[in-house]
């Protein structure tokens, strides 16, 4: 299995309020012996075990597993969007160099994804250059927007060019959720917020023409492309009846276009995969469990394989196919 949704981060990294001087940046705090917290504002973000920035902990535990190779990317709260830019991209180039490190380490068992400042896309445009044609990476992780402006605003233009002219792997994932300040309670910014980011990346994609003015991107969705599978009824009922709203950068319908996009099989339910792939084919569809976190899937490639009416072949696809063809691995 080659598992496209994991994410990883060094043992340590640079006390970046103090190079910055100041801001709201994420620090790391070991409490106990393969154990951390993500601090931030002063408070734990998240706590972490040793599996989040150990190698051979990770091996042992695909090994476990089944799975042959993992894809790294960084935790979305690092992408760091809202910090001045040379301040993020100092950021990006640690933890794209250490990504490159674990995968040279060991490059029959990992693959990486790097981060980039997208609040500005020149420095974005340079990073990713570095991490193709440098450090070995097969593309990117990125947030569903960029402090607030969505994936088909004009400032992104040169990164869209720039990924599709390198032959970069772009993998969106939902951060900084709309509407999280109004959801405080029951996790819902995780559950709800998430998947309504999903969508929002993809029809800013699509309806934006973003694919269709670089049809040599491949982009990938994280959660199976949050709530937009399943709304893309709704979406493509809006786009018919108001033209004159939905389709000003694109006359493509969303349901065709939807097929455009490659997505991870991380929706923890195998009627709604089943719904997934009847609407974009498992040729669209990797496995993803947002290893090592909670809110994953606990054994990679679980809800595929209890999904009804999958012969081998297509397994198989989903299992590996998909993503070897989205990273462009021979």
């Amino acid at each position: 299995m080659i598992d496209l949704h994991t994410h990883i981060l060094p043992e340590r990294w640079p006390d970046m309020a103090a190079r910055a001087g100041g801001g709201d940046w994420v620090s790391i705090e070991h409490h106990a012996p393969c154990c951390a917290r993500l601090m931030r504002s002063g408070k734990s973000f998240r706590e972490v075990s040793s599996n989040c920035w150990d190698p051979a902990a990770r091996l042992s535990e695909c090994d476990a597993a089944g799975v042959s190779m993992q894809v790294l990317s960084t935790v979305p709260v690092m992408f760091s969007y809202w910090a001045r830019a040379d301040h993020a991209l100092d950021l990006s180039r640690f933890l794209n160099d250490h990504i490159a490190e674990v995968v040279g380490a060991t490059p029959a068992r990992f693959a990486g994804l790097g981060t980039v400042p997208l609040q500005d896309a020149s420095l974005a445009c340079a990073e990713l250059e570095r991490c193709m044609r440098s450090l070995g990476l097969r593309g990117v992780q990125i947030g569903t927007n960029v402090n607030g402006l969505n994936l088909d605003d004009s400032s992104l233009e040169s990164f869209w060019s720039c990924a599709a002219s390198l032959g970069a792997a772009v993998f969106v994932h939902p951060w900084d959720m709309v509407g999280a300040a109004q959801m405080p309670r029951h996790w819902m910014p995780w559950l709800v917020g998430m998947p309504c980011e999903g969508a929002r990346a993809a029809v800013s994609l699509l309806m934006g023409g973003v694919l269709d003015r670089h049809p040599a991107l491949r982009v990938c969705l994280a959660h199976g492309g949050g709530s937009f599978p399943f709304t893309i009824g709704r979406v493509q009922r809006g786009f018919e009846c108001r033209p004159d709203l939905c389709q000003t950068a694109s006359t493509v319908p969303p349901v065709a276009a939807a097929r455009k996009l490659y997505y991870d099989s991380l929706v923890h339910d195998p009627d709604a995969l089943a719904f997934l792939l009847k609407k974009v084919g498992a040729d669209r569809v990797a496995l993803g469990t947002d290893y090592p976190f909670p809110l994953g899937e606990d054994s990679p490639g679980e809800t595929i394989r209890a999904t009804p009416g999958l012969d081998p072949v297509t397994i198989d696809r989903l299992l590996r196919g998909t993503a070897r063809e989205f990273l462009g691995l021979a």
